[in-house]
């Protein structure tokens, strides 16, 4: 049987694993974005799909900003854990 510590660790890294995979996905779309776009009346296009890039990547960033205080949480609840586990052995 596992023991808390070993059950929340395994928590902890999925939620890692899916922050790290969500962050990653925001670089590679994030690659398209252009700062500052200058166009003439006939490149409508690029400014549509930047329009695009953009609000998918706020979609991704409020998925990211979640899933990123999930981690905080878990890394705060899973060293709590431990610390406590270190001081019952110690006393």
């Amino acid at each position: 049987m596992s023991s808390p510590i070993e059950i929340m660790a395994v928590i902890w890294a999925a939620v890692m694993v899916v922050y790290v995979a969500l962050l990653i996905f925001r670089s590679l779309v994030g690659m398209k974005e252009e700062d500052t776009l200058y166009l003439s009346a006939g490149e409508e296009r690029l400014a549509a799909e930047q329009r695009q890039i953009m609000k998918r990547i706020t979609k991704v960033d409020s998925y990211t900003h979640a899933v990123g205080y999930a981690a905080l949480a878990a890394t705060v609840i899973l060293a709590g854990m431990w610390i406590y586990s270190v001081a019952k052995t110690l006393t």
